[in-house]
C-alpha cells in the first residue's frame, strides 16, 4: 500500500505565497508522474501542475509563472510553491503519484487533500 501526506495548506492573503508538500511512502518500487490537483465544490477536479521522474514539468494556464512543481527524489516528496496566490486559487489541493510496485503494477494513488483559501 501506498500513501501520500499532503501539508502546508492554509489561510493566506491575496498576493501572498504558500508551499505545499506532499510525501509519499509505502511499497514503492518507482514513483513516476507525481502532481498536484485542486477542486473546488460542485466543480471538477482540474490539474494543477504534475513533474515527471526525469524533472519535466507541465503547468495548468493559471498558474504558469505562478506556480512552480518540483520534486525531491530521494524524499519521495513533491512539492508546489504558489507565489502571487488570488482568490481564485481557493481550493482543496491533492497530491496525486504513478507509482510502479515490486510486482512491476502501476497504480495512481491521491492524497487526503489539503485546503488552500486566499482572502481578498
Amino acid at each position: 500500500q501506498v500513501q501520500l501526506v499532503e501539508s502546508g495548506g492554509g489561510l493566506v492573503q491575496a498576493g501572498r505565497s504558500l508551499r505545499l508538500s506532499c510525501a509519499a511512502s509505502g511499497r514503492i518500487f518507482r514513483l513516476n508522474d507525481m502532481g498536484w490537483y485542486r477542486q473546488v465544490p460542485g466543480k471538477q477536479r482540474d490539474l494543477v501542475a504534475v513533474i515527471t521522474s526525469g524533472g519535466n514539468t507541465n503547468y495548468a494556464d493559471s498558474v504558469k509563472g505562478r506556480f512552480t512543481i518540483s520534486r525531491d527524489n530521494a524524499k519521495r516528496t513533491v512539492y508546489l510553491q504558489m507565489k502571487t496566490l488570488t482568490p481564485e486559487d481557493t481550493a482543496v489541493y491533492y497530491c496525486n503519484a504513478d507509482v510502479t510496485s515490486y510486482s512491476y503494477r502501476r497504480s495512481t494513488y491521491w492524497g487526503q487533500g489539503t485546503q488552500v483559501t486566499v482572502s481578498s
